[in-house]
């Protein structure tokens, strides 16, 4: 096993948490050597959407728990239900979050038989379903050093109906690890990493000078990232200021691989290596989702066109 993240455990034998810190959402128990700590940040990202309470509730039982943990949302309006979408974002994001406890909840199977775990790693752990939602980011941290089943019911709040984990177990579970009334090991049996639930992310393909890739995700401006990166790009000969083929189904796009939005004309399209190190398809000042019928999961290739982008312009300007 690797190193744990310093206070998750930091070699103390922890009191199992008294029943009512979580039955009654209690204020947590003082005096414990581990509480002396500063508690840990929960980075919290869900599909609850902001319509509803559910996202307030969340936050409620962890205040009412441990209420000197802070709380960063990562977002809550991903596609509900899509283990994939949420799992992508919290790859994203975990790189730019403080180590701490990472709660996610994109749980279509839950009230079902699949597990909820708690992944230690260097960086914090990680709470959520086993559903692969958990899986990329905890491999982005370099692994789990242990993962464990949440099963102990002194960490369920009492309910009567089974569909809505991120209150009644995953809040409880992050609470007590991130303020340090419980380690990992409290909250239930370790479990082989192998039987873990697994993301399966789509590989690039290369076809002589072509790369055939996927959307992986589109953002809130239309911007479409790719699974492709920008070594990918570069084996097809292409680089910066290069004039691109983009193939979409049987249609195919002759767009410039720039680097900035800023370097094409307002209204047209390019490729560009976006802030996550990912090659996206964008188009300035409008949406490349909508201008190439692009979604998630659907196929692209890419491969270097006739000229570079400051020939295609001079091109352009003398018709």
């Amino acid at each position: 096993m690797g190193s744990r993240h310093p206070g998750i455990t930091a070699g103390v034998a922890v009191p199992t948490p008294r029943r009512g810190v979580v039955e009654g959402v209690a204020e947590p128990r003082r005096g414990a050597s581990n509480l002396d700590r500063v508690p840990l940040p929960i980075s919290f990202l869900s599909d609850f959407g902001r319509t509803d309470e559910f996202v307030g509730v969340v936050h409620g039982v962890i205040a009412r728990i441990a209420p000197d943990v802070d709380v960063i949302d990562i977002g809550h309006d991903f596609p509900r239900g899509d283990v994939s979408a949420g799992a992508l974002a919290l790859l994203r994001a975990i790189q730019y979050l403080p180590n701490g406890v990472a709660l996610a909840v994109v749980d279509p199977g839950v009230g079902t038989g699949r597990r909820a775990i708690a992944a230690a790693t260097e960086w914090g752990v990680f709470v959520g379903p086993d559903n692969g939602l958990l899986a990329p980011a905890v491999a982005m941290v370099g692994g789990a050093d242990v993962i464990v089943s949440i099963e102990n019911p002194e960490l369920r709040l009492p309910a009567e109906g089974a569909t809505f984990d991120g209150r009644d177990l995953f809040a409880p579970a992050a609470a007590v690890l991130a303020s340090g009334q419980a380690s990992i090991e409290e909250l239930g049996p370790v479990v082989d990493p192998d039987t873990v639930t697994p993301l399966v992310l789509p590989l690039v393909e290369h076809d002589g000078g072509e790369v055939r890739g996927v959307v992986l995700w589109i953002d809130h401006f239309g911007n479409a990232q790719t699974n492709v990166t920008p070594d990918d790009l570069g084996r097809t000969g292409a680089g910066p200021g290069d004039e691109l083929e983009l193939g979409i189904g049987a249609a195919t796009h002759r767009l410039t691989w720039a680097r900035a939005y800023g370097d094409v004309a307002d209204g047209e399209a390019l490729v560009h290596v976006d802030s996550y190190g990912q090659v996206a398809i964008a188009v300035r000042g409008g949406r490349a989702d909508d201008t190439f019928a692009l979604t998630v999961g659907r196929g692209i290739s890419l491969r270097r066109g006739w000229g570079t982008r400051l020939e295609v312009q001079s091109t352009a300007s003398a018709k």
